[in-house]
């Protein structure tokens, strides 16, 4: 039953639409952070070297200073952990989609020695209403790129969060898209366990009113701090530790799944 609500849910499109445009009206369109979006931090051995790509989250939009987003605060939990360098940078791109992130953006990026890559990417994939299908497409292609170009990083996907917890979504609206986005998780983690990436577990909102800003749709600074902490052990874990979390993220996925069921 889980497979066919996503295909139920086109004729849900009319109210996705009517209730979309208004929540489009309604929410301001955030810039950037000020700050630097690139960066290194002093220490001793071998660098680790963080990207952060994706949407604009990755850009850590919906917070003022950019030390606070998601990028800043991986390498700062790195560099204190570890006590070794680390060089970080956000690359985020508003509204940007996983055949965006594929055809324009990673093309156009320098093969820098990147050890660790976060990519935050599906929210828009998700509320642009892209098919499994295309998602499949347009994210197995993302991964490759990634990987080919970047073949000794470890790659982490972190998931879509829960859509019926963002503030900003009419609760049917984000019902009509959590139906997107567990589909669209349930087909990032396969390909992420087939393509050489790691898939975290989708990111808990415990609080939905601390963690997300003030547009309701974006993570606050309590939002991506929370974020990089559930990150954190994915980027640091052993080979044996990232495929223990590797199926964790699976499981999550078939429970996610038989819920719906």
């Amino acid at each position: 039953m889980s497979n066919l609500l996503p295909l139920l849910s086109w004729l849900a499109f009319p109210v996705y639409v009517w209730q979309g445009l208004a929540v489009r009206r309604r929410t301001p369109r955030l810039l950037p952070p000020e700050g630097p979006v690139l960066h290194t931090l002093t220490g001793h051995g071998e660098p680790v070297r963080l990207l952060v790509l994706g949407d604009s989250s990755a850009a850590s939009v919906g917070i003022v200073d950019s030390e606070k987003g998601l990028a800043a605060r991986l390498a700062h939990a790195l560099n204190r952990d570890t006590g070794r360098p680390v060089a970080w940078r956000a690359a985020g791109f508003n509204s940007a989609t996983s055949g965006q992130l594929r055809d324009h953006v990673v093309p156009n990026m320098a093969a820098e020695p990147w050890t660790h890559i976060v990519l935050s990417v599906g929210t828009n994939d998700t509320k642009n209403f892209h098919s499994v299908s295309r998602f499949k497409k347009e994210f197995g292609g993302l991964l490759y790129a990634v990987r080919a170009k970047w073949p000794r990083a470890r790659i982490v996907w972190s998931p879509v969060i829960d859509m019926t917890r963002v503030p900003a979504l009419p609760a049917l609206l984000g019902r009509i898209l959590e139906v997107r986005a567990a589909a669209i998780n349930r087909m990032g983690t396969r390909l992420c366990l087939e393509r050489g990436a790691l898939p975290a577990a989708r990111l808990p909102v415990v609080d939905p009113a601390a963690g997300f800003s003030h547009d309701g749709f974006h993570a606050s600074v309590a939002g991506y701090q929370a974020w990089a902490d559930h990150l954190l052990p994915l980027i640091a874990l052993d080979e044996a530790g990232a495929a223990a979390s590797a199926a964790m993220a699976q499981s999550d996925g078939e429970r996610d799944r038989g819920q719906r069921q």
